[in-house]
């Protein structure tokens, strides 16, 4: 499949005005200064032309960059000829960034979703989770186990439960499927999903979102892999899956990261390969790449 380079969608109305920058204040621009009132200021004028040039509201004097674009750039010798989608967002500075705007498989990153739409129950509710729920989410997301998976969509309602959940969650391109692993979504609104996790200004709870964290912060060591390979402190959940129709392989990697003082919410989302350890390869330096544009435009912003 050709590489994407038509601009992602925005992640959040954060990032949209965001995904433009200025590049930074050592970057000139060009002034024009009106005639002074009259000939005895001409210096102060020219001086002042030089060095504090008026501002005029609504108008940035710095060149504008486009992270998509960037991060095209910054992919190409990565993902010419893969199918791969990636978003990235600063937390911080709320830069942003998106390639590819395609809809994939979740496989297993779907489950942070159903744990995301059981904790909104239960807030609704007024009431904790109770044993049995506790079971399965931390063995859904520690183990990545696929029957306490299957048992939290009945109880949140099924696939009605989550497409309810994720529009308040504020997924707009993400439709759940029966056989949740079938879930489709795009890298973008997984980190709309992400955002919910771990911003505070969220409709999870502050107990709900230290839940989800604590747990994704806990995963099995032999799946601490993908966006991990792009910084340190990583909170994340992994998705893989071997498609029946075709032998090949959808692997997916959500989650924050720590890199260069700067917090990042990363999604890599991938099919096709031959092999899980192919995706994993390809998904890890995907995350990498992300991480470098967007931790560069967040520290220049």
């Amino acid at each position: 499949m050709p590489r994407h380079r038509t601009r992602g969608p925005a992640l959040s109305g954060l990032v949209t005005a965001a995904v433009v920058l200025p590049a930074g204040s050592a970057a000139g621009g060009a002034y024009l200064v009106g005639r002074p009132p009259d000939d005895a200021s001409a210096a102060v004028a020219a001086v002042s032309s030089a060095s504090s040039p008026p501002a005029e509201a609504g108008r940035s004097e710095e060149p504008e960059v486009d992270l998509d674009a960037e991060l095209a750039d910054a992919l190409a010798p990565l993902a010419d000829g893969a199918d791969v989608s990636v978003a990235v967002l600063d937390t911080g500075s709320g830069a942003g960034a998106a390639y590819g705007d395609g809809s994939y498989d979740t496989a297993s990153i779907v489950k942070v979703d159903i744990l995301a739409a059981l904790l909104l129950q239960a807030q609704d509710e007024g009431r904790e989770l109770n044993g049995a729920e506790h079971a399965y989410a931390e063995a859904m997301i520690r183990r990545s186990d696929n029957t306490s998976a299957t048992e939290l969509l009945k109880v949140i309602g099924g696939e009605e439960g989550l497409d309810s959940a994720n529009e308040r969650l504020g997924l707009t391109a993400t439709e759940a499927a029966r056989a949740w692993g079938l879930t489709r979504t795009t890298a973008s609104d997984q980190v709309r999903l992400l955002e919910a996790v771990f911003r505070a200004d969220s409709v999870l709870s502050a107990a709900s979102r230290a839940y989800v964290t604590e747990l994704m912060g806990q995963v099995d060591a032999d799946q601490r892999w993908g966006v991990s390979a792009a910084g340190a402190d990583a909170v994340l959940k992994n998705g893989w899956m071997p498609r029946t129709t075709t032998g090949l392989w959808d692997v997916n990697s959500i989650g924050r990261v720590e890199s260069g003082g700067r917090t990042l919410l990363v999604a890599v989302l991938s099919r096709g390969h031959a092999t899980k350890e192919a995706g994993v390869s390809l998904v890890e330096s995907v995350a990498k790449a992300a991480v470098g544009v967007g931790g560069a435009a967040g520290a220049s912003g």
